[in-house]
């Protein structure tokens, strides 16, 4: 991997949103409202497909290597009385934030930030720096496997041949509108497909990106309006799973509430799929709320389960899912029904620096791993305004933190049977029909 030899330069952005770097100070993160100057290993280049944001309202903070001093600055050094503003990257997907941009909200009127993580980022020798790290080789959403010319030409022409089902037309929307990659891929007939089916939900996620209290933010998607029959759902997973290169078909996508809620419907759909093929891999991707529900479908052919947790802790994990009629040792439950059943599971743990690397926070996951052994912890950037999330959880602002690279070694160290990436993995590649 490379790193910088020294840490790189502030970057910042003027009122309409030019970006440039200032020479004088040293690039700085944060962790849960803590100023942190990163280390060199913390910093890789900024990967392809990543975007960098401008953060309205928010001036950037630096280093001053000479002083040593943390500077906050509002207006440009070197342009006098010309204002400037933060700037954050977006990781590309299979990349893991350290630590968050560096800022100080200033304006009382400040728009609370879209959904999406921001990444501390600087500038140094002709590019940009993110502090993060690959945490998974699969190349599944890299930006360059993407020809857009290319998905949408093979788009229309399924959403052509296929008129009368209604999740593919839905699948088309996320693919043509909002560029989700996972139908993208469904659409090129490669590795995981999404197959929604869920328009409503049981918990009330405070970053939740289908739907949103009016006044607060923008949901980054619509999300799903009916439930597909089982036939719609199995007309698209029997292809996928017979003949895309390491095939999964997942329920539970960002476009939806909750699949469990459906799942009537999804045991009807895999028992169907089942029928007509035994490869590849089904996967639910899931807030894990309902455990007999669970058990119902990894008897009926379910092969993973994803678990959808901001943390370990029950009182942050109520916090930030607002659950309705289902509690925390539910989801815990369900972990264990799976392994029960011998099937995989995934934790898609949102990583927030200063949080999951607190004390408290590993204490409750190592708690967690060491009691339902899961296979995999994917570690996924969360993805909202850092001080609005603060601020719903009721973190303490001084609490003692590892940092994100040493907390990830202290989990390898503990247990070195558990998978860490990004992804769901295939489980099953086979390619087999029964007649």
């Amino acid at each position: 991997m490379i790193h910088p030899e020294t840490i790189p330069s502030l970057v910042v952005a003027d009122k309409d949103g030019t970006i440039s770097d200032i020479p004088s100070l040293s690039m700085a993160g944060m962790s849960n409202g803590q100023y942190i100057q990163p280390d060199l290993a913390d910093l890789i280049p900024l990967p392809e497909g990543s975007e960098l944001f401008v953060l309205p309202g928010r001036i950037p903070v630096g280093y001053d290597q000479g002083s040593r001093k943390l500077q906050m600055l509002d207006v440009h050094p070197y342009a006098r009385g010309r204002q400037i503003q933060a700037v954050a990257a977006f990781m590309a997907p299979a990349h893991t934030a350290i630590l968050t941009s560096a800022y100080k909200t200033v304006d009382v009127d400040a728009p609370v930030l879209p959904l999406f993580a921001y990444a501390a980022v600087g500038w140094h020798k002709g590019r940009f720096w993110a502090t993060a790290f690959r945490s998974d080789p699969d190349i599944r959403q890299d930006s360059r496997q993407f020809k857009q010319s290319l998905i949408t030409r093979e788009t229309k022409k399924k959403m052509a041949s296929l008129k009368g089902n209604r999740l593919v037309q839905h699948l088309g929307k996320c693919c043509l509108t909002y560029g989700c990659p996972a139908a993208r891929n469904y659409f090129l007939g490669r590795w995981e497909a999404p197959l929604p089916t869920s328009p409503v939900c049981n918990a009330r996620c405070v970053g939740c990106i289908s739907l949103q209290a009016s006044g607060c933010c923008r949901s980054t998607q619509d999300r799903i309006g009916f439930i597909p029959s089982p036939a719609e759902i199995a007309e698209i997973a029997v292809p996928h799973l017979q003949k895309a290169s390491k095939a999964i078909v997942s329920f539970g996508q960002g476009c939806e509430g909750e699949p469990l809620l459906q799942c009537s419907t999804i045991e009807k759909a895999i028992q169907k799929i089942r029928r007509h093929t035994s490869g590849g891999t089904i996967n639910l991707n899931s807030n894990s709320s309902l455990p007999d529900a669970v058990s119902r479908l990894a008897h009926a052919g379910l092969d993973s389960l994803r678990v959808s947790l901001n943390s370990a802790q029950t009182h942050y994990y109520n916090a930030y899912y607002r659950p309705v009629n289902y509690c925390f040792e539910d989801v815990r439950e369900s972990i264990r029904v799976m392994k029960n059943n011998g099937r995989f599971v995934s934790l898609n743990y949102f990583i927030f620096p200063g949080l999951t690397d607190s004390e408290d926070e590993t204490a409750a996951l190592f708690d967690l791993l060491g009691s339902c052994r899961p296979d995999l912890i994917q570690l996924r950037n969360l993805n909202m305004d850092p001080e609005w999330y603060s601020k719903a959880l009721g973190l303490p602002p001084n609490e003692k933190r590892l940092g994100i690279r040493a907390w990830l070694q202290k989990v390898k160290d503990a247990f070195p049977c558990l998978r860490l990436g990004y992804y769901n993995p295939p489980l099953n590649s086979r390619r087999q029909m029964k007649h």
